[in-house]
């Protein structure tokens, strides 16, 4: 596909309005995906941040989450910043009762591992396949990558840590690009939904 694809953002909770513009900055058409219908019309969808644990219950109660693991599974872009990692995770090391992930990304994730919300902070990362020197991450209650596997590749650490990971369609960050005006990431995922439709 060369143009416009059509991405969704998740809209259960969390930073909504942020991704839909960075995604139309990036020659996306961005809408917001809350039910089964308007995940189905979509050709990639990003996952916010937000708080892992509401958005999995949202998930399940907006009867979302099965559909969501099919698309993935099947094969649909996706991209997850920060709850959206762990959302995309195989494995959480520390999930909250009840906590579910989509799954899609041979790693296991720690929750919140930079610290808390008052641990916030904003900075450069060198990002692989992200060309024009490092992207600006802000990492908010931001969690970390403990371990890939071999079906994922890391794309950049931050102080010994993994922060960015791809496999295959899914590309996840503990930080949140959406927040900064630094629209690179969205570019590259927009590259990455038209390469497949």
């Amino acid at each position: 596909m060369t143009g416009s694809p059509v991405v969704g953002v998740l809209a259960l909770q969390g930073d909504v309005r942020e991704h839909l513009t960075a995604l139309a900055s990036a020659g996306a058409v961005a809408r917001p995906v809350r039910r089964p219908g308007e995940l189905a019309e979509v050709d990639g969808l990003v996952l916010p941040g937000g708080e892992s644990t509401t958005m999995s219950k949202l998930a399940v109660l907006f009867g979302m989450l099965e559909p969501l693991r099919e698309r993935v599974a099947a094969g649909m872009p996706v991209y997850g910043t920060c709850a959206g990692m762990i959302l995309l995770a195989d494995e959480i090391l520390d999930p909250r009762s009840g906590q579910e992930t989509v799954g899609g990304i041979d790693m296991v994730v720690r929750r919140n591992a930079f610290g808390r919300q008052n641990e916030s902070f904003e900075a450069a990362v060198d990002v692989a396949a992200v060309p024009g020197g490092p992207v600006e991450g802000l990492f908010i209650r931001a969690p970390w990558v403990e371990s890939v596997g071999a079906r994922a590749e890391v794309l950049a650490e931050y102080d010994g840590h993994v922060v960015a990971v791809r496999q295959q369609n899914a590309l996840a960050t503990s930080f949140h690009p959406e927040l900064t005006g630094d629209h690179r990431l969205h570019a590259l995922f927009a590259d990455m939904v038209r390469a497949v439709n």
